[in-house]
């Protein structure tokens, strides 16, 4: 097992380990853990009951955070013709068609987002075995594959964030950064929190949200109390 460094130890005393804070206490707290010398970034996990194996359990989706990340995402767009001017147009960092796909079974991965038209998708979809390890290869579900280019490029610039459960049923969100006043980071973490719970699987049994946590990039997790979110 790694060693925690001196500061961590430090600032792991300030979190009661046992408990679970109401979402502003949790975020206030955060602010006091968070000692590192850059703007570091803030994650909510949840640990959900679903059975991931389960086709009818799977969580994937996409949504828009009331104030954003903090971070611009790199939009590579696959399209063409008016679709591909349309993508210029809209802000998105690269467009291109074969001449992508080319550098990118090269090695180059300079984007964080890929957003493909449908007709694209037989030659994006060739990409699968480099893109898929990444989590970069474009879903309908996610809002990436589409016509509507556009809207998809400025959601994605205006903090568009993509959740999918993992196979030990949890789901990680980056939430915002720690310069983030209070209350941003507070209705980042609610609006997640509620597409979750709208999210859940009628094949769900028991409880479903089982817990959730806050953290920054090196600070401790800090569990939050999302009882009050969880309906029905």
């Amino acid at each position: 097992m790694a060693k925690k460094s001196k500061r961590l130890q430090e600032v792991a005393k300030l979190v009661d380990r046992t408990k679970s804070y109401e979402v502003q206490e949790s975020v206030a707290l955060l602010k006091e853990t968070a000692k590192a010398n850059f703007d570091e970034t803030v994650e909510a996990a949840f640990r959900l009951g679903v059975d991931p194996k389960k086709a009818d359990q799977q969580i994937r989706g996409a949504m828009v955070l009331p104030h954003g990340t903090g971070k611009t995402q790199r939009v590579l767009v696959f399209a063409k013709g008016d679709k591909a001017k349309e993508a210029e147009e809209a802000g998105a960092d690269y467009v291109g068609e074969q001449d992508l796909i080319n550098k990118i079974n090269q090695g180059w991965f300079e984007f964080d987002v890929i957003v493909a038209t449908p007709d694209m998708m037989a030659e994006v979809g060739k990409l699968g075995r480099v893109l898929g390890p990444k989590g970069l290869m474009p879903n309908p579900k996610t809002g990436t594959v589409t016509f509507e280019i556009e809207k998809a490029v400025n959601d994605i610039k205006a903090g568009k964030v993509e959740y999918r459960v993992d196979k030990s049923a949890n789901i990680h969100v980056p939430i915002g950064k720690i310069s983030f006043d209070n209350e941003k980071l507070v209705e980042n973490f609610e609006a997640i929190t509620e597409a979750l719970v709208k999210a859940k699987p009628q094949a769900a049994k028991g409880i479903y949200m089982r817990n959730a946590s806050v953290t920054s990039t090196m600070g401790p997790g800090i569990k939050v109390d999302v009882s009050s979110y969880v309906r029905g």
